[in-house]
């Protein structure tokens, strides 16, 4: 599956579109590991939106950064990250609120990376 997600970075005055592919499901049949891979790719894209010879491999640290998943106005949730460098916005998911929220609590807990040479 893949997602757009939409990225500004700061001091810039615009936001771009980009996509990733970190999942094979749809979002109803989503489990930690999954939203982990959606979160890595949604880190990824807005380090290679700054730095575009950013390895798409690079190893993703799931910590430094805050987060939140908010309904969107239309229906579902939205996934929002901010980081120093920017924030990087995917959806709207067909998912309830608590349930995505607790798929990222687990997934960030999860993640035991040493941080070195990550994206955080």
């Amino acid at each position: 599956m893949s997602i757009d997600v939409e990225i500004w970075l700061r001091g810039d005055n615009h936001a771009t579109t980009a996509r990733i592919t970190p999942v094979p499901r749809e979002p109803a049949g989503w489990t930690d590991g999954d939203v982990a891979q959606v979160l890595a790719g949604m880190l990824r894209a807005l380090e290679r939106a700054k730095h575009p010879d950013t390895p798409d491999d690079r190893p993703v640290a799931l910590r430094g950064f805050s987060w939140i998943v908010s309904p969107y106005e239309s229906g579902g949730v939205v996934l929002a990250l901010e980081l120093t460098l920017g924030a990087v916005v995917a959806g709207p998911f067909d998912l309830p609120e608590r349930q995505l929220s607790g798929m990222v609590e687990r997934a960030i807990a999860a993640d035991q990376r040493p941080p070195a040479a990550t994206v955080q």
